[in-house]
């Protein structure tokens, strides 16, 4: 297949945040290893709660902010908002530097600091989701979202790769790296210049405009069940948060060890996210959707079972590639099924079961294994995994015959 530059990076908007997302992922995905490998280092033994506690701590505020978040970004200058979040990004970012580089560091700081990241996250992910629109044309979302998928999956290749290299005792580093990449996005908003957006018609941030967003959603079919099938999938397979302990006490490969376990995954989705964003129209979405979520969940199961380095590896990848293809598909199914003024809502409450799957699954896998096993919580997630699809696909089978180049039926909007 002959390369060629993706439609979305011929906007010069969409490509100046592309490349700002590219380097500020990098530093956000070397900030979250660290803080992993850095609880494992305080409790000083394998702690499956400690680690599952980093879950709690970033769902609580997506649950309390992200429909506020989401009517914010319906009814305010997305440009503007995203200066906001990322400037609180960095000073978080850096304030988790300052007490590390002093000593002073404790697990409960760790936790408030990264509550407060999700809070600015809630604000900042449908704020960036619903600009993208904005920025290309219709046609060419599939080639934007697929690129997305790249951005993020190549910083989370990258950030984990870099952390394997900052010595065991320069903790604060990483830290440190992740504040100054926010400039690379704060300065991609500054050379964008002004971006036209539609507004919510209803004006205001009320909870009758936040309830709108809700009741659109479960209007679509099509957006809700994708949105369930997210969650169930990140709920139960969410093997992420298991790998100190994996790299530390099972594997015996220490901290460069878990590093390359952490990037593994994230290579396997750049791979993917390359082949999706070349096809310049994919077919068959709903089942390509459900066979990535399949894949996934089979993958998920055989890390679970793996007793060595490289199987770990391979399933990672696996696991990486399938999450990818489920991304692309379900996040261009709902940005084609939603308008412009409502956008904001629908992506801050996909952000909860999106962002709610993989840090609720942290907490039940942080459970699973301090009473049965990390091997046991690993592989018990993929079949549960793979449950769940079965009876997303059972409920809704518009979803599994689904594709956008067909003649959808019309579906309620909301003003």
């Amino acid at each position: 297949m002959k390369l060629h530059i993706p439609p979305a990076l011929k906007h010069f908007r969409y490509r100046y945040l592309w490349l700002g997302l590219l380097i500020s992922v990098a530093g956000s995905q070397m900030q979250s290893a660290a803080i992993h490998w850095h609880i494992r280092t305080l409790t000083g033994e394998p702690d499956p709660l400690a680690l599952g506690g980093i879950g709690l701590a970033r769902i609580l505020p997506v649950i309390f902010f992200s429909i506020i978040g989401g009517a914010v970004a319906d009814n305010y200058n997305r440009r503007a908002i995203l200066f906001i979040t990322q400037s609180i990004l960095a000073l978080q970012a850096l304030v988790l530097a300052i007490l590390t580089f002093g000593g002073h560091i404790a697990i409960w700081q760790i936790y408030v600091l990264t509550a407060v990241q999700a809070a600015a996250m809630a604000f900042d992910l449908p704020a960036r989701q619903s600009l993208v629109p904005n920025l290309v044309p219709r046609d060419v979302l599939p080639s934007a979202f697929g690129l997305n998928t790249i951005a993020f999956n190549a910083g989370a290749i990258g950030g984990p790769l870099l952390f394997g290299l900052i010595p065991e005792g320069n903790m604060g580093l990483a830290y440190l790296l992740n504040s100054i990449s926010f400039l690379a996005v704060i300065f991609a908003l500054i050379f964008m210049g002004k971006i036209p957006q539609d507004v919510n018609k209803a004006g205001g941030i009320n909870l009758r405009a936040m309830w709108d967003g809700v009741r659109f959603i479960f209007s679509r079919p099509l957006i809700s069940s994708t949105m369930l099938m997210d969650f169930i999938a990140t709920f139960f397979a969410s093997a992420n948060t298991m790998l100190p302990i994996v790299a530390q006490d099972i594997l015996k490969v220490g901290k460069p060890g878990f590093a390359w376990l952490t990037s593994a995954q994230a290579i396997g989705s750049v791979m993917a996210g390359i082949v999706v964003s070349q096809i310049p129209k994919l077919r068959r979405q709903g089942l390509l959707f459900f066979g990535a979520v399949f894949v996934f969940g089979i993958a998920t199961i055989l890390f679970g079972l793996g007793a060595s380095f490289a199987v770990a590896m391979i399933t990672l990848f696996v696991i990486g590639a399938a999450d990818a293809v489920s991304t692309v598909v379900r996040n261009t199914i709902r940005q084609l099924q939603t308008p412009d003024h409502i956008r904001g809502r629908m992506t801050s409450v996909n952000q909860i079961f999106f962002m709610g799957g993989p840090q609720l699954g942290e907490v039940e896998a942080g459970v699973a294994a301090a009473l049965f096993g990390v091997p046991f919580a690993i592989v018990s997630g993929g079949i549960g995994c793979i449950l769940g699809m079965g009876l997303v696909a059972w409920k809704w089978p518009q979803l599994v015959t689904y594709d956008w180049h067909e003649p959808q039926p019309a579906a309620a909007t909301v003003d």
